[in-house]
Formats: C-alpha cells, sequence, structure tokens
C-alpha cells in the first residue's frame, strides 16, 4: 500500500496536525488536572485522598479500552472510530465541567478515559503511514515533542485558569478543541484499504469482561481501602476475592483462547516480561509526584494553583533536553545502561524532593522536577525499544496494548498507595509530634509565650494553642511526604538493577510506542 493510498493525495503534514491535536489535547488533559485536584476537592466536598479518584478513575478506565482499540478499529474503521473517541472525550470534558458532586465527576472521568484511551495508539499508527519511510522520523519527533510539551503548558494553564475563573474550566476548554479535532480528522483522514477490507473477527468478550472486572475491582479497593480502614470492610474483602478470581480465570481464558484480546503468550519473551514490570514501575514513579506535588503545594505550602503550575511546569522542558540527549545516545551507548542509570537518577530526583521543609523556595521543587522529567524520558524510549526489540512485527500491536496497559495501572496503583501512605503516615507522625506538646517541654513553652505575646493572649487562649497545632498538622503531614518520595526512590532503585537482567537487543531500528 502506498502513501498515497493513504492520504488520498492529502499533504501529509495536515494529516499530522489533525492527530497531534488529538493527542495533545489527550495528553494536556491528563497533566490539567492535576493542579486543580485541591480546589475540586474544596468545591465538591471531598478530602485529598478522594479527590485523587479524578486522576485514577481516568488511567483505569483508559487502560482497560487500550487491549481493544484495534479490533475497534477493524470493526468500525479506523477514521470513523477515531472521530467517535474524539467525541466522546468532548462530551465527558462537558460532564465533567458541570459536575455537581464527586461521585459525577469520577463517572464522568472514566466515560473520558474510555474516549482517551485509544486516541494516541491510532493517532501515532495513522502518522507512521501518512509519511514515505524517509520522512517518519522527522514525523515521529515532531509528534512526540508535542506530546512533551503539553505537560509544560499543562499545569500552568491548569493554575491559571483556577485561579482566575474556575477548576471547571479545565474541562471546557476541551470542547472547542475537540470540535476541531473532529472537522479536522473528518477532512484529511482517510482510511486505508487493509483497513476497510479488514475482518474483524469475533471480539473476545469474555476475556474482556473478565479483564475489566478484575481491574476495577482493584482499583475500587485501592481508591476506598484508606478511606473504609482496608480488610476491616466486608466489601473490601469481597471485592479483593473478586478480583483475584477473575484475575486467574482471566489467565487460563487468555492462553486457551485462540483469538484472545489480550494474548499473554507474549509474556513467554523474558525481555518483554521484565520491560512490561519496569514500565508499571515507571508508571509509579512518574504518575505519583505529578498528584503528590499540587497538593502538598497548595494544601501545606499555601501555594495557589497558579504558581503550584509555575514550580512543576519546567519538568516538561526536562522531559525535551531529555527526548534528544536520548536519541544521540541510544546508537551509541547500551539501552540496559540507559535504563539502569535513568531508573538510578530518577530515584536520586525522587529522594530529592523528599529533603523538603514548610520553607523551601521553588528551585528546591524545580531543579529535582527538571532532572526527573530528563531521566525519565530516559529511561522510557530505550525501555520500550528493548521490551518489543526480541518481538516479531505481529506481536508489537498486541505488545504494545499490554505495555500501555500495564504503564496506566501502574500510575493508579502508584497514587492510590502513596495516597494513603501518607494518609496514614500523617496520623503517625501527628501521634508522635503531640507527645512534646506538654509543660515540660522548653522549646514548646517557648513557642507558646511568643505566640500569646504576638496574639495579646492571657496564658490559657486558645488562639496560641490553636496556631501551635495548626504548625503541629502541617508538618506531620510534610513528613508523611517525605516517607512516600523516599519510598518510591528506593522503589526506583531497585529497578535500576532489575534492568541489567534485561538481554541486549541486536540494532535494526527503533521500535514506535506512545
Amino acid at each position: 500500500m502506498s502513501t498515497s493510498e493513504t492520504s488520498h493525495a492529502i499533504n501529509p503534514w495536515w494529516i499530522a496536525a489533525s492527530v497531534m491535536l488529538v493527542t495533545f489535547m489527550e495528553v494536556l488533559d491528563t497533566t490539567i488536572v492535576t493542579v486543580a485536584l485541591p480546589h475540586i476537592a474544596g468545591s465538591l466536598a471531598a478530602s485529598t485522598d478522594e479527590v485523587t479518584w479524578v486522576v485514577t478513575s481516568y488511567l483505569v478506565s483508559n487502560a482497560v479500552i487500550l487491549p481493544a482499540s484495534g479490533w475497534f478499529s477493524r470493526y468500525f474503521g479506523r477514521k470513523q472510530f477515531l472521530i467517535g473517541c474524539i467525541i466522546a472525550f468532548t462530551i465527558a470534558s462537558f460532564l465533567c465541567a458541570i459536575a455537581p458532586s464527586l461521585g459525577f465527576l469520577v463517572i464522568a472521568r472514566v466515560l473520558q478515559g474510555i474516549g482517551g484511551g485509544a486516541l494516541q495508539p491510532l493517532a501515532q499508527s495513522i502518522l507512521l503511514e501518512s509519511f514515505p519511510a524517509e520522512k517518519r522520523g522527522i514525523a515521529m519527533a515532531v509528534y512526540g515533542l508535542g506530546i512533551v510539551v503539553a505537560p509544560i503548558f499543562g499545569p500552568l494553564m491548569g493554575g491559571w485558569i483556577t485561579d482566575h475563573y474556575d477548576w471547571r474550566w479545565i474541562f471546557y476548554i476541551n470542547i472547542p478543541i475537540g470540535v476541531i479535532a473532529v472537522l479536522m480528522n473528518q477532512r484529511f483522514i482517510h482510511d486505508p484499504s487493509y483497513i476497510k477490507n479488514a475482518n474483524p473477527g469475533r471480539i473476545d468478550v469474555i476475556g474482556f469482561v473478565l479483564m475489566a472486572v478484575s481491574i476495577v475491582t482493584l482499583q475500587m479497593i485501592l481508591d476506598r481501602g484508606q478511606e473504609d480502614d482496608w480488610f476491616s470492610a466486608t466489601w473490601i474483602c469481597w471485592f479483593a476475592a473478586v478480583s483475584a478470581v477473575t484475575l486467574v480465570i482471566f489467565i487460563f481464558w487468555e492462553l486457551r483462547n485462540d483469538a484472545p484480546i489480550v494474548d499473554l503468550r507474549v509474556l513467554k519473551n523474558r525481555n518483554f516480561a521484565l520491560g512490561t514490570f519496569l514500565i508499571a514501575a515507571v508508571g509509579v514513579a512518574v504518575y505519583s509526584p505529578l498528584t503528590l506535588i499540587p497538593q502538598f503545594l497548595q494544601n501545606i505550602l499555601g501555594y495557589s494553583a497558579f504558581t503550584s503550575g509555575l514550580t512543576q511546569s519546567p519538568r516538561g522542558f526536562g522531559s525535551i533536553v531529555g527526548m534528544f540527549a536520548v536519541g544521540y545516545l541510544s546508537s551509541r551507548v547500551d539501552n540496559r545502561k540507559l535504563i539502569g542509570v535513568g531508573f538510578f537518577l530518577v530515584g536520586v530526583s525522587t529522594f530529592l524532593l523528599g529533603d523538603i521543609n514548610l520553607e523551601i523556595s521553588r528551585t528546591s521543587i524545580q531543579f529535582p522536577y527538571i532532572m526527573s522529567g530528563f531521566c525519565t524520558a530516559m529511561v522510557f524510549v530505550p525501555l520500550t525499544t528493548t521490551a518489543m526489540g526480541m518481538l516479531r512485527n505481529a506481536q508489537i500491536g498486541n505488545a504494545s496494548g499490554i505495555f500501555n496497559l500495564m504503564r496506566n495501572l501502574g500510575g493508579s496503583v502508584g497514587i492510590s498507595l502513596t495516597t494513603t501512605l501518607i494518609a496514614r503516615g500523617a496520623q503517625a507522625h501527628q501521634a508522635v509530634l503531640v507527645t512534646h506538646l506538654t509543660p515540660y517541654d522548653a522549646a514548646y513553652q517557648d513557642r507558646l509565650h511568643t505566640l500569646q505575646t504576638a496574639l495579646g493572649n492571657h496564658p490559657g487562649s486558645s488562639a496560641a494553642l490553636g496556631e501551635i497545632y495548626q504548625t503541629l498538622v502541617r508538618q506531620a503531614n510534610m513528613l508523611a511526604y517525605i516517607d512516600a518520595f523516599r519510598w518510591l526512590a528506593l522503589m526506583c532503585v531497585v529497578c535500576c538493577t532489575a534492568a541489567f537482567f534485561l538481554k541486549k537487543v541486536p540494532r535494526r531500528g527503533a521500535v514506535a510506542a506512545h
């Protein structure tokens, strides 16, 4: 099939612009929401751990739809499926904007994740087919640049919109973008003949349902576990059993099915199996700080949403530099060394995030964030090529679905676990710190007398005591954040050693992945 057949004599850069707009919208939405989480929590009367459902529900539904995107493309036609996903994403964005409660918002985010799940892989496959082989490198470089630029604008836009208007507008802005994307893709995108003539076959409904039930029940446990005291709640015990049983049945069903929705046999390849484990760790290491840092800056340090976004946006510049650096090094250095060193440096940057206090400046967050963006790019690109480098071309589509599924699941699990760690850790640290609030503690007495003098209160007044207690709560929460960041750093160091169990892949060109 020629490129001209795919593009119908349309300039491929118009096709690139059409699919890049879709991808930019989806990636931007992932980063723009994190800055607004504290405002969403306040507006909808939700706690800090509850509001993270807005992120995790999107990631889970996004992950569930990934393995089925290939079949839907063949059944509906890739162009119609892409446009349908854009429309679903746009309508769900409107529902997010008008959400009257947290439950409504979470359901709308699930629908948004279903619409957004297939956008990136569809956009990438269309882009690759639209350019001749000699121009695909520059096309993918521009495409990749669009992906890493979105996280720069996301926090800034989210913060500015939240501060000057309302958090609901971070979803309203998707509506005009979605309309333009539908019109552009309707005009410039055409299905190639192999898509038009494809026989989609029967979808593995049982496998899809088993996978969805297992993932959704697991995520509900992770999201609600802290609030309901984990396995002390009967429903959590039942959900854990359902999740485990459906997972076991799913594995057996997929291994015995001739046309599985997820071909697990590809995990027999050692590089891919270990690479899948490591990409899940990447999801934990990347998504957890993206959710925790805005909460720390706004809830503990009192930053505005825009200042919080301004503090986080340099991470995208680190990613851009990292992409160029990896492009240069990948042809000169063993990918396993890049992955190992990258994980180690991600661990260092995360450990530096744990070196925080209540008096830090923005640069204390920005430097580790820039370093994290650079090192994440240093891990992701060589890990993708190494994990899939020994697979047959026919296996790569299915493997890519599993790979990205595990990345999203890792992010969702990481957010839930670190949020729980902070909630429990804050309680534990508060119990220790409160033992110092006694008449026999010289530092406490000195601080109490200073506050009473400053506030003009007589001894025993509650104003000074309340001020001290608020400081204690902030310190307890700060220590809990430090614990979470250091656990994440330890995980990255462990992954650093695991990278060297990968086999060296013969150089035969890079494998694309979203």
